[in-house]
């Protein structure tokens, strides 16, 4: 019997996000986009309704193509308020475009966002040992630190909730706990 991380436990798709996704190191730059957009998008709603909404947003947003999404115009942005699949926010469908030109800035700056994000940890995972889902913090000093640094950088629409949020998915933060078969 497979023993996961209590949050997993709600559905299938939760279930197959947690098992080979969530907290495993990503180091290719359009997975590392994607993750930064599902979070930013989830702020203020579940988890489970962005990944239900998953597809729908590869879709719609070019599959997650920031060089493509860093040049959408204004109806393209209509287009994305239009849809009924995605989340229809306008500041954060604004703030995903923004965020993909900052994206492609950083990349030029620093070779690569890979390069930019774990910087900015020393490439260094953080292994937290929670014994419970409540143990778990839903920010901390490191995502306050990279929220800093991501504003600085001119990054919009990512709080340290959602900055923590991001470190987790890409495996910045290992947040499964001490009992999971994931971890």
């Amino acid at each position: 019997m497979t023993t996961r991380c209590d949050w997993a436990l709600q559905s299938k798709l939760e279930q197959d996000y947690h098992d080979n996704e969530w907290g495993k190191p990503v180091h290719e730059d359009q997975k590392l986009f994607e993750f930064l957009v599902l979070e930013s998008m989830q702020a203020g709603l579940s988890w489970s309704l962005i990944l239900k909404k998953r597809n729908n947003f590869k879709k719609a947003l070019d599959d997650f193509d920031y060089r493509k999404i860093a040049t959408y115009n204004e109806e393209k942005v209509q287009s994305l308020l239009n849809n009924p699949g995605i989340v229809r926010n306008q500041l954060k469908i604004r703030a995903t475009i923004h965020n993909a030109q900052e994206f492609l800035r950083i990349q030029e700056e620093y070779g690569s966002f890979d390069h930019f994000i774990w910087k900015q940890v020393d490439n260094q995972i953080t292994n937290n040992q929670w014994t419970k889902i409540s143990d778990v913090p839903s920010s901390s000093d490191l995502s306050d630190q990279v929220t800093k640094r991501l504003k600085k950088e001119g990054f919009k629409f990512l709080g340290t909730t959602s900055v923590y949020s991001f470190l987790q998915a890409v495996g910045i933060i290992n947040d499964h706990l001490i009992s999971c078969d994931f971890k």
